[in-house]
């Protein structure tokens, strides 16, 4: 009797030296959150070319090296995925635009994909009126939003490059028209068809794309850059500012340098027009070395 419960001692003393032993992975995966937002071409939801967008290619490739966690993807508008970034939740959003203040509490991959910047669609039928501010082909926003006439629209809580958020930050409230819905884009185009609004802040495949969900022909619009802005801005991978944030960007950052991203490169490119793609395609080797943090 005594033996036998002295070889049961010993088994469960290694027993339990094993699994001591065993790996933090061995342990129910904590589930990351993908926040996707409705941002084509990048992440295309509903119409045309539904989960055919870059970062729709790119998301499984990444979730597929990231085995240790579960993933959950959730759509969000542009307001709710700020707020669940600031909150202490594992979130991770695909695509976001680094800014100072952003920074204070979302970490951001080091890598980053590389798109057309934002700037301004306007209707053809308003273009004698907005001739004022376009100079050389680009549109001085500054000095609209200076005349206090007109409204631009522009989606709440979305970060368009810094010398965007700067003017838009310091602008008369009843010169900006701010949406926080789940088709903002679109809600923006129709007001601006309407006469409601004068001009509408985004990027352009994106604005083309929403502009034929709602039925408003592309050749109506122009669109212009900014004046002052770089061409191209920088999108990033960035999780919540916790500790689960911080290990799984590390991860993410490794994930980047592994994976080839020039298909997801050409299936953005794809999406712009002739002569912006050729211009893309030209300047991609040059992407990281010429241009700053947007």
């Amino acid at each position: 009797m005594a033996h036998r419960c002295r070889c049961w001692f010993i088994q469960w003393c290694l027993a339990c030296a094993i699994l001591g032993g065993l790996p933090a992975t061995a342990h129910a995966e904590d589930t990351l959150i993908w926040l996707l937002r409705d941002l084509p071409p990048l992440t295309i939801f509903e119409g045309p070319g539904k989960g055919q967008g870059a970062l729709d290619q790119l998301l499984p490739i990444l979730i597929e090296h990231l085995p240790e966690y579960r993933h959950q993807v959730q759509h969000v508008n542009r307001a709710r995925g700020m707020q669940m970034l600031r909150e202490p939740t594992f979130t991770c959003d695909p695509s976001l635009l680094w800014t100072p203040e952003r920074a204070k509490y979302i970490v951001f991959s080091s890598q980053a994909f590389v798109v057309a910047s934002n700037g301004i669609a306007i209707r053809h039928s308003q273009l004698d009126a907005m001739k004022p501010y376009i100079i050389e082909g680009q549109f001085d926003l500054q000095a609209f939003l200076d005349a206090h006439k007109t409204r631009v629209g522009a989606i709440a809580e979305r970060s368009y490059g810094p010398v965007i958020d700067e003017r838009l930050k310091h602008a008369d409230p009843h010169t900006l028209a701010l949406h926080y819905g789940n088709d903002a884009l679109g809600s923006l185009l129709q007001m601006q068809r309407l006469g409601r609004l004068e001009a509408v802040l985004g990027y352009w495949p994106e604005i083309r794309y929403h502009a034929q969900q709602q039925g408003i022909a592309t050749d109506d619009l122009s669109f212009y850059p900014i004046k002052g802005t770089a061409p191209y801005q920088h999108t990033h991978i960035a999780c919540s500012d916790t500790p689960l944030g911080r290990q799984a960007i590390a991860r993410i950052n490794q994930v980047l340098r592994e994976i080839p991203l020039e298909q997801v490169q050409q299936s953005y490119a794809s999406w712009l027009d002739p002569v912006l793609r050729e211009r893309y395609l030209r300047d991609n080797p040059s992407f990281f070395q010429d241009f700053p943090e947007q």
